[in-house]
């Protein structure tokens, strides 16, 4: 859907390349395709053997690193980031990679994720005598390891990491080495791939085929990777909990192309289209799915109720950012602006309506809203997760709790409010087998629908929320 209108982000995606000769250029195509996740900033650091460099600013990937800002970043390593902001906001000093420069050697870190006992670190850091110089939860982690007593640069992340509670896919560049480390439940999705002799991570496997790159395997909950000169070796800094991907990166957020944890994003959203048939078959003439996360869960409709599919919405893809104004008003005018209903394929139909989630409602009241002024005499709306009634802690801006409309209204009041025929959610149950779990709930992070978090949230995380609500 529309994420910026609609109130749903993630807050970024990291790439990183070690040992080939056009680091910076391939990180730039890497993070063109890693776009999606996140539009506010972006921003690469490179290492050319002696110190490390940075290029980055508020904007999109082609806006901020033209031929002139290309031509500085030299080197074969790199790491890259884009961002959505969610804790600590935005602003160009939040950009990130985020890179320190010491007497002992210098630092960059890029961070998919968010730390929900960040604040208490912070304090806890200041008065030992840090001073932060961004209000991004990421740069905890630099203070954690320059104050770590360990010898060595290895000890000195394990101890720092493990000091670190939420969601987070961290990628670290010094002058010698490449680490890579992911959360103790996994997550945010991150995978490990290589290009020739070069070594790359990413967030997604689809930067991975942009660039050409071979997909080795996915980083594992709680794993440290270390690449250098030697080589590449895998050590774990904690006992691995839980396994908890985030279930909106099948539904929403990653590209169709992507593959997570071995499950293939478009065959996972077929599958919850196909589930949703099942679950709620309707009498209709057309299936349109809401462009764009929400067309493969739309064909998966299409071909298990026989219902033929049609292109009854259409994106304008050159439409500017409307998340710049974010006023209510202005969200409802930016569905105008960045959707079309086509009359003449849903003039006198009954139409099912796809979609992945509804958060506050606004835009699925204007999507049905258009859908009816171009003619459809019936709209049915059918949504490919269960009822999102709970804020994410770990990087996704679902809002505050009272924001979430299905948080305090039935299927039948929602219905009401977006002005739909009928309205069906898929079934948590119909939402897991989709993505081939069968039994139980293990190996999936299901907060926003459920509650039940994978990890403690802290006060100051709920404060936090309590504050933006």
């Amino acid at each position: 859907m529309l994420a910026e209108i609609k109130g749903l982000n993630e807050e970024c995606g990291v790439f990183g390349v070690w040992g080939h000769k056009d680091a910076a250029q391939l990180t730039y195509y890497a993070l063109h395709a890693l776009q999606h996740r996140g539009q506010e900033g972006t921003g690469i650091v490179v290492n050319d053997g002696n110190t490390l460099k940075v290029v980055k600013g508020e904007g999109l990937v082609t806006e901020i690193f033209t031929a002139d800002r290309m031509a500085e970043l030299t080197g074969n390593t790199a790491i890259g980031h884009v961002r959505y902001a969610t804790a600590g906001g935005g602003g160009y000093e939040n950009v990130q990679p985020l890179l320190f420069h010491s007497q002992t050697g210098s630092l960059a870190l890029a961070h998919n994720g968010n730390l929900v006992n960040a604040t208490s670190l912070k304090h806890q850091l200041e008065a030992q005598g840090s001073i932060f110089q961004t209000s991004s939860d990421t740069e905890v982690l630099a203070h954690l390891i320059r104050r770590s007593g360990f010898p060595n640069m290895n000890d000195k992340v394990k101890n720092a990491l493990s000091m670190l509670k939420g969601a987070y896919a961290y990628l670290i560049l010094t002058e010698t080495e490449l680490m890579v480390a992911l959360d103790p439940h996994g997550l945010r999705p991150l995978s490990l791939g290589c290009l020739g002799d070069a070594y790359v991570v990413a967030s997604e496997t689809c930067a991975f085929d942009v660039i050409g790159a071979e997909y080795i395997r996915d980083v594992e909950p709680g794993e440290l990777l270390i690449i250098n000169e030697n080589g590449i070796k895998s050590e774990m800094f904690s006992v691995s909990s839980t396994k908890a991907i985030c279930t909106m990166e099948y539904v929403y957020f990653s590209r169709p192309d992507s593959n997570i944890q071995g499950i293939n994003v478009h065959t996972a959203r077929k599958n919850m289209g196909k589930r949703l048939a099942m679950e709620a078959p309707i009498e209709a003439d057309v299936v349109t799915g809401v462009p764009d996360s929400s067309i493969s869960a739309a064909i998966g409709y299409a071909e298990e109720s026989g219902i033929p599919y049609e292109m009854g919405l259409i994106k304008n893809k050159y439409v500017g950012r409307t998340f710049i104004q974010p006023s209510q008003s202005l969200r409802e005018q930016g569905v105008k602006m960045k959707l079309s209903a086509v009359r003449g394929v849903v003039e006198g139909k009954r139409v099912v309506m796809v979609d992945d989630s509804i958060v506050r409602g606004t835009t699925s009241r204007r999507i049905v809203k258009m859908l009816k002024e171009a003619g459809a005499t019936e709209v049915h709306v059918v949504i490919s997760s269960p009822p999102i009634k709970n804020p994410c802690y770990y990087g996704i801006d679902t809002s505050s709790k009272e924001e979430l409309i299905a948080s305090d209204k039935s299927v039948e009041e929602i219905r009401q409010l977006i002005g739909a025929d009928s309205l069906t959610f898929l079934s948590l149950e119909g939402m897991l087998v989709s993505l081939g779990q069968t039994e139980g709930t293990n190996g999936f992070c299901l907060g926003c629908f459920t509650g039940n978090y994978p990890t403690e949230i802290y006060p100051d995380t709920l404060q936090y929320y309590y504050q933006k609500g």
